[in-house]
């Protein structure tokens, strides 16, 4: 810009009010570009994530696996006990399978 704050072309040449400087607009749309392909990337990301989720919610408990923790209940409990849910947790982390295992008030 110019010591009379009219704005200049790169040539000292100067605007007019409604002309645009396209090599600002280059810069920012190159890097517009550069952030929606990093949006781009994790959107992919997270969409194998959820699709990893989805299977394993899908996935079903067989038959063996629930007479043993049918099973091992009866024999903590000391009585016969009823299976009403079972589920596969969600958590990858050892520590976050922790905290659900504390903090859930299932038996």
């Amino acid at each position: 810009m110019a010591a009379n704050n009219t704005p200049t072309h790169s040539a000292g040449q100067s605007r007019t009010p409604g002309e645009v400087d396209l090599t600002a607009l280059v810069e920012m749309i190159k890097a517009d570009r550069k952030r929606l392909t990093k949006l781009d990337r994790k959107i992919a990301c997270l969409e194998a994530e959820i699709a990893e989720l989805k299977k394993r919610a899908d996935v079903e408990i067989p038959e063996d696996v629930l007479l043993a923790i049918s099973a091992a209940v009866s024999a903590y409990l000391g009585n016969r006990g009823k299976i009403k849910a079972v589920h596969f947790t969600r958590h990858r982390t050892w520590a976050a399978q922790g905290r659900q295992a504390v903090q859930s008030r299932k038996l």
